[in-house]
């Protein structure tokens, strides 16, 4: 029992996700088999304080205890002071917060602390001593459950159950301003060229001798003026402002599609059933209570 308690203290915990946890810190055993129900793990993220993992339903190869939950689930696992056994409300906070619900728990008088104090390396290198050092017979057999994989939550009861739950992506839609229209008007003066006809009025002399006899009348030589006015048209510039064109700018909906992707989570569960042969694991699971048991 030392020497399997000794190499649990060296192991790695990695979550489902592949993730390395962190390194086994303390060990806690069940009071009423003895096994190691539970494991602490360094995450770094609470200084002092370690976060429980439970090791029901993991699996041990070499060096790694491999969890049913991710490293983010185990990190936000509840805080719960290390240097002490397990209370029953603080070991059923931490199967709630796991979704596991073993059934010896109710049974437990109130008070009563369900797990005994933490196996620690310090301890262990030190020797086990008093209930720990002295466990035989059953609870020395955890060889072969835990190189073949830990359970826990064992029960006699005829139904068992957990809650499977998955995360579920929604998409909505927002909106937001992607630009701005401004209509603007300004003044831009150009040069303007156009031909038009003008006239003006010219003085022309014109000489006609008079013959004799063509004149009546007495002349007399004297001074005398006459004018006459000359006209001509000049060209006048006038302006006048008149419209020539309405703009107008409206908006309009432009529909398009467009994918969105995202990451969702989900629980798995895995059954694991002991006794039962290969042609009854590859029987749909609907009919296995047709069949006689096993054991």
């Amino acid at each position: 029992m030392q020497t399997e308690i000794r190499n649990l203290l060296e192991c790695h915990v990695v979550g489902s996700d592949g993730q390395s946890i962190g390194k086994v810190g303390q060990i806690y055993l069940n009071d009423h088999s003895g096994e190691p129900e539970w494991v602490t793990v360094r995450t770094g993220f609470f200084g002092m304080k370690q976060t429980f993992v439970p090791l029901a339903n993991s699996r041990r190869s070499g060096d790694e205890i491999r969890v049913p939950f991710d490293k983010e689930m185990i990190k936000g696992a509840p805080n719960i002071d290390v240097d002490d056994r397990l209370s029953l409300s603080e070991e059923a906070d931490l199967y709630r917060y796991y979704g596991m619900q073993p059934t010896d728990i109710p049974r437990q008088r109130t008070g009563e602390a369900r797990t005994r104090g933490p196996v620690t390396g310090e301890r262990e290198r030190n020797g086990l001593t008093g209930e720990a050092a002295g466990l035989t017979g059953e609870r020395a057999g955890m060889t072969g459950g835990m190189a073949g994989g830990m359970t826990g939550g064992v029960t006699d009861e005829r139904d068992i159950e957990m809650t499977r739950s998955e995360e579920q992506l929604h998409i909505g839609k927002e909106s937001r301003e992607t630009g701005r229209v401004r209509l603007h008007k300004y003044v831009e003066t150009e040069n303007v060229q156009q031909t038009i006809p003008l006239s003006h009025e010219e003085v022309v002399v014109e000489r006609e001798p008079i013959r004799d006899g063509q004149a009546a009348g007495t002349y007399e030589i004297q001074a005398e003026d006459r004018e006459m006015i000359l006209h001509e048209e000049r060209a006048v510039v006038g302006k006048e402002t008149k419209p020539v064109e309405r703009i107008h700018v409206r908006k309009q909906d432009v529909q398009h599609e467009e994918t969105v992707e995202g990451q969702v989570r989900k629980e798995r569960l895995e059954i694991d059933e002991e006794g039962v042969t290969g042609d009854e694991k590859d029987m749909p699971f609907g009919r296995r209570g047709d069949m006689p048991p096993g054991r």
